[in-house]
């Protein structure tokens, strides 16, 4: 036997014995615990998301910082404004309270002028999603 075939006899032995261990070695079970909330979350998201749909429309954004915030926000502004749909849009790294969905610019600043008495900072935005 001669250096060459001894070598590669070795190469190929030590890389069935490699694969024949990984191979042992990636046995087992797996157990993903999840909390309950994930699927209230999820449900939720999907309930939201139709509403979201923003391809021609304008957005009045009232509100624009942290997640507290901005669901008291949002439950003020659905009881002083109930005839306005209103949703909370996580765009990272801030949560946005959108009101709204206007066909045109003219109609959105209609409406801000109105909501601007209450919220000063009012904008108004054309999603891009």
């Amino acid at each position: 036997m001669n250096f060459r075939s001894t070598k590669s006899a070795i190469t190929t032995f030590v890389i069935a014995v490699t694969f024949s261990i990984s191979g042992l070695a990636q046995q087992g079970n797996v157990t993903v615990s999840q909390d309950p909330k994930f699927d209230q979350m999820l449900t939720e998201k999907r309930r939201i998301n139709p509403s979201l749909t923003t391809t021609d429309r304008y957005k009045i954004q009232i509100f624009n910082g942290d997640s507290e915030t901005s669901k008291k926000i949002l439950t003020s502004f659905r009881n002083d404004f109930k005839e306005y749909d209103a949703t909370i849009v996580f765009s990272t790294p801030a949560y946005k309270v959108w009101v709204g969905s206007f066909k045109s610019r003219v109609e959105a600043e209609r409406n801000l002028e109105l909501l601007r008495k209450k919220y000063s900072n009012a904008i108004i935005v054309k999603p891009n999603k």
